[in-house]
């Protein structure tokens, strides 16, 4: 068989099965997206202690399996933002009288993680990936509704300080899905 037709053959059967092995672990990597329509302190800020409790373990497992660089950059900046806005939210609940929840992984996150754990090579990170745009896209809909229709000022103001932050995060998402999406996913076959 000539060297392009195995190409021609082989990279969509690989980047098929790879694809079709690694869909049940993406869909437990992915959060639940729900905010309610009345929002109060506790229960914002519950959801986004969470939330980055979320983040920062899911970007520990993922550079536990020594991702490519770009996603490693991308879970490293996690870790930073997430305790930064996680000491915010801290910071504007006793600014608010409030204490902060400890923060409680829901089962849908807990699963999320169990998929990841148990994902390895690029499945995992296809994995990480996808639970992070899923994560992400709730949390962007949880901070904008409470800064928006929040019931405690500094909470409020918090909130609207970390929607940039997540709304980047999301932008970045999309630059590395697009990337890796035209990055091959198969070496040569050699003759």
């Amino acid at each position: 068989m000539h060297r392009h037709t195995a190409y021609a053959v082989l990279l969509p059967l690989a980047a098929s099965s790879q694809t079709i092995a690694a869909q049940p672990a993406i869909e437990a990597a992915r959060p639940a997206a729900s905010t309610s329509a009345a929002l109060n302190a506790a229960t914002y800020l519950a959801k986004a202690a969470a939330g980055d409790r979320f983040e920062l373990e899911s970007a520990r497992l993922i550079l536990a399996k020594a991702p490519d660089p770009q996603v490693a950059a991308f879970a490293r900046m996690m870790i930073e933002d997430h305790s930064r806005s996680s000491a915010r939210l801290a910071q504007a609940a006793r600014q608010d009288g409030l204490a902060m929840p400890a923060p409680a992984l829901d089962s849908t996150q807990t699963a999320a993680l169990d998929g990841l754990r148990q994902a390895q090579g690029a499945t995992a990170q296809q994995v990480y990936l996808a639970g992070q745009r899923d994560a992400h896209t709730a949390a962007l809909a949880l901070h904008r509704a409470y800064a928006e229709q929040g019931d405690k000022p500094a909470l409020r103001a918090a909130a609207n300080a970390i929607v940039p932050v997540v709304a980047h995060h999301a932008d970045m998402l999309s630059r590395i899905a697009s990337q890796t999406a035209t990055a091959p996913d198969a070496a040569p076959v050699k003759n």
